[in-house]
């Protein structure tokens, strides 16, 4: 059956990241049959290893799951409550409580959430060289002048950690909800664009990420999707 990196095999059965994996091994968190685990490792798929992380058995075979979320604003995507804040894993049946999101939304923001235990389809959504775009609706404050939407959409904006350009479509004649296209993920990013310029973000709703759609699925609801 021949081999894989141990790397890879991590990511794949836990949902980390492949440089998530890498730290785990050189942490000392991963053993092969009892003997600490080291970099570049590969394992016989036909062997059967024991694989342990934080001495516990991983298992060698797994079903990949792919959830996506309508989260509802007031929840945060990590797995522990945040004060009085609930979490969206008390949206979820205990069974996908080991999913990892695949990126973030923020507390006071909605919309689609994708959550997974695979390491490798995470990584080929969230990191910045697959460029993967996503589509949001936000509403305003009050109403986006022309000349600040053409810095935004042509020239971009600077928010602290570099420029910031996103693709605006207007959705109603007050000038204040609109399409935002982004491929891009950084913090907060599109409040920090608006805010920059004296706008205040009132409602930010995901409606697309890559290929996937929110479609139908009603606020709080989830459904397994299709890789």
């Amino acid at each position: 059956m021949g081999k894989i990196r141990l790397n890879k095999f991590l990511a794949e059965r836990l949902g980390l990241s492949r440089r998530e994996a890498d730290l785990a091994i050189e942490r000392g968190k991963v053993t092969i049959n009892g003997t600490p685990a080291k970099l570049g490792e590969r394992l016989h798929l036909d062997k059967k290893e024991n694989v342990c992380y934080n001495g516990r058995l991983v298992p060698f075979s797994t079903d990949f799951v792919y959830i996506g979320l309508n989260k509802p604003v007031g929840y945060v995507c990590s797995r522990k409550a945040q004060d009085d804040t609930p979490t969206i894993y008390e949206l979820l049946p205990e069974k996908y409580h080991n999913l990892k999101t695949v990126g973030r939304l923020d507390k006071d923001s909605s919309g689609l959430i994708l959550l997974t235990n695979d390491g490798d389809f995470n990584f080929r959504m969230t990191h910045p060289k697959f460029s993967k775009t996503k589509i949001y609706q936000v509403e305003l404050d009050h109403a986006l002048e022309p000349l600040h939407q053409q810095e935004i959409a042509d020239f971009g904006i600077e928010i602290g950690d570099g420029i910031s350009r996103l693709g605006l479509e207007r959705l109603d004649d007050s000038r204040k909800k609109w399409q935002v296209t982004m491929s891009e993920g950084r913090n907060r990013q599109i409040r920090r664009t608006f805010a920059a310029l004296g706008y205040n973000v009132i409602r930010l709703k995901r409606i697309q990420f890559g290929e996937y759609q929110l479609a139908n699925l009603k606020e709080g609801q989830w459904e397994e999707i299709a890789q």
